[in-house]
């Protein structure tokens, strides 16, 4: 009788090294899995480190309206353009939002009461939500039209979060250091990290009279990023600029200039955009609002400036007295709402981009 053959003992090895194998592979996939979040996290970590500022100078036809966006994605909207034309800023803000790839807006800054910095706010609530508006406090300037703007502005912010802020003061965004500059007709007297120096251009300014309207409160900020740095005066008249600025210049050095109040001769005095040396300039002019020539020549002619852009062609004014036509983002007209993006590194490198045309400039680091 032959003797039975029993294969359990096979069977059971067999499973052992497949258990095993399945054990190893299990092993071998959470490895995988750690080492790519691990990437993930470093590639994350490098991409805010190395990130980029964005800065849209959005047109309004001759009001205000810039939009920040840091490489957080936190962001910062500095006025809301018009009231009125069927919603046409908001809209407009709404696009550079789309673009820039963000649903809410962070903090909103009113840099005065005027309507074509103000009058937007209804519109821009009634379709974006906004974490907090930040402005001077209440309206200093005595005529109605103003008077009515602050009104429908407080009325329109109600349930949202509202700060006054003042000279020193920061807003704080993840990545940026933003400095409150001028505010209520004050001025800070030095900014953290820069230190004051004499301003030669101040012996040679002419005296600049005073200013009752809202203008000369305006919330003026210093934005830095890194190596790059962004100022925005809102619209500061003369007397105030030299104020900021004289006999010591707290601000220093910037890279990108957003020409006071639109290019107008009430403002942009030699002795601030001199002194702050802007290597580009952005002038948010209408066809037919600001663009004048005696701050076209100033800002022109400022020291280290490489380029003059404008979101119209000043049509009050002759073509001496207007970039050419690749720098402008609206050369005809009230044009189509053509805005220039800004693209900024950390080393101090940045581009600007015309989207009518597409066409961009890169400038580089310092």
């Amino acid at each position: 009788m032959k003797t039975a053959v029993h294969d359990r003992p096979q069977t059971s090895s067999r499973h052992r090294l497949a258990r095993q194998v399945c054990a190893f592979t299990a092993l071998l996939a959470v490895c995988v899995l750690c080492c790519t979040l691990a990437s993930q996290r470093a590639q994350a970590q490098a991409a805010s480190s190395t990130g980029q500022l964005r800065i849209y100078s959005i047109d309004v036809e001759g009001g205000q309206s810039t939009l920040l966006v840091a490489p957080s994605g936190e962001s910062l909207l500095v006025d809301t353009g018009w009231p009125g034309n069927n919603g046409r800023d908001a809209e407009r803000i709404l696009a550079a939002m789309r673009d820039a790839g963000i649903k809410r807006i962070d903090h909103v800054l009113i840099t005065h009461f005027h309507d074509d910095h103000v009058g937007g706010v209804p519109e821009l609530v009634a379709h974006v939500e906004v974490g907090e508006f930040l402005d001077h406090g209440e309206n200093r300037e005595d005529a109605a039209d103003t008077r009515n703007n602050y009104e429908t502005y407080v009325k329109a912010i109600a349930g949202h979060q509202r700060r006054i802020v003042h000279p020193g003061d920061t807003i704080a965004i993840d990545g940026l250091s933003v400095v409150v500059l001028t505010a209520d007709g004050e001025h800070i007297g030095a900014v953290p990290g820069i230190k004051p120096v004499p301003n030669s251009y101040c012996a040679s300014e002419h005296v600049w009279p005073d200013d009752p309207t809202e203008n000369a409160r305006s919330v003026g900020i210093l934005v830095t990023f890194g190596k790059f740095k962004f100022l925005d005066l809102g619209d500061l008249t003369g007397k105030k600029e030299v104020a900021l600025v004289c006999p010591n210049n707290p601000i220093g050095t910037i890279d990108l200039y957003l020409v006071t109040h639109h290019g107008m001769d009430w403002s942009n005095s030699r002795a601030i955009v001199d002194a702050v040396h802007p290597r580009v300039a952005i002038m948010n002019n209408g066809a037919h609002k600001a663009g004048k020539p005696a701050a076209w020549q100033i800002v022109h002619d400022s020291p280290g400036l490489i380029d003059l852009w404008q979101l119209h062609t000043a049509e009050d004014a002759d073509a001496a007295h207007n970039s050419p036509e690749w720098l402008i983002a609206n050369p005809k007209g009230d044009g189509d709402g053509h805005a220039l993006k800004v693209v900024a590194a950390l080393d101090g490198s940045f581009s600007v981009t015309n989207t009518r045309t597409e066409m961009t400039k890169q400038y580089s680091r310092k």
